[in-house]
């Protein structure tokens, strides 16, 4: 895929999410888009940077440690996969955000790891809304409970709520998934609870981000729409 393609698909997806937070009454300045770069070659993941974009979401530690040292200092990082406890130590230092947070155990860790480099790392809860035994998170109805423990810890600051919904060929089929974690999402912020800031509710991918859009995800992370099927091997 060109660099021309790549930015043309961006533009796209831009306009698409302007349309679906106009439906929710609010403007594309309120979404963030966060770059899915997974497998995705170093080259055409600077031809997003040159069109601006800045946050870029791998699901690999691996992945993620070697294009970090390939791709500018200010590109922000997102580890978007699922975090094995034993692969904190490599990325706490170099991620702007944990969007998997999906146990005690991880948070824990993420806070004492956090606590060794002294910082204060933003992490969003993980929340398997659908209950799809093949997707990480915690169950809504544990929500409140990861919510009240992670507030305790002083190296992490819970920035909101994830998740990922059932693939399906109709993305309306989904929207009751979106619409559930939304209210959570609410819920937690109107409870003002200290140390947890309800900023980011990342809901959406390339087949159905628009539907989250619509069902006030403020964050999307979008892969595939922007470069293309992964058909082709990282170098």
């Amino acid at each position: 895929m060109t660099d021309s393609e790549i930015k043309n698909n961006l533009d796209n997806i831009y306009d698409r999410i302007r349309t679906a937070a106009e439906k929710s009454g609010r403007r594309l300045e309120d979404i963030n888009v966060v770059a899915v770069t997974k497998t995705v070659q170093t080259d055409r993941i600077q031809s997003v940077y040159e069109y601006g974009l800045r946050d870029m979401g791998e699901n690999r530690v691996q992945e993620l440690l070697e294009k970090y040292e390939r791709l500018p200092a200010d590109v922000r990082w997102h580890l978007i996969g699922h975090l094995q406890t034993n692969k904190v130590k490599y990325i706490i230092d170099k991620v702007e955000m944990i969007h998997s947070v999906d146990s005690l155990e991880l948070a824990k860790e993420i806070n004492s790891r956090a606590g060794k480099h002294n910082r204060k790392i933003d992490v969003l809860l993980q929340v398997n809304v659908s209950g799809e035994e093949t997707k990480f998170g915690i169950s809504p109805e544990e929500v409140y409970e990861y919510v009240n423990e992670i507030a305790k810890m002083d190296n992490i600051s819970l920035r909101g709520l994830m998740t990922i919904a059932p693939y399906t060929q109709d993305p309306q089929d989904i929207r009751p998934v979106f619409r559930n974690l939304y209210n959570i999402y609410i819920d937690i912020k109107r409870k003002r609870i200290d140390n947890v800031s309800m900023d980011y509710l990342s809901m959406g991918m390339s087949n159905d981000f628009e539907v989250a859009v619509e069902e006030g995800a403020n964050m999307v992370r979008v892969g595939t729409g922007i470069f293309g099927k992964r058909d082709y091997a990282q170098k």
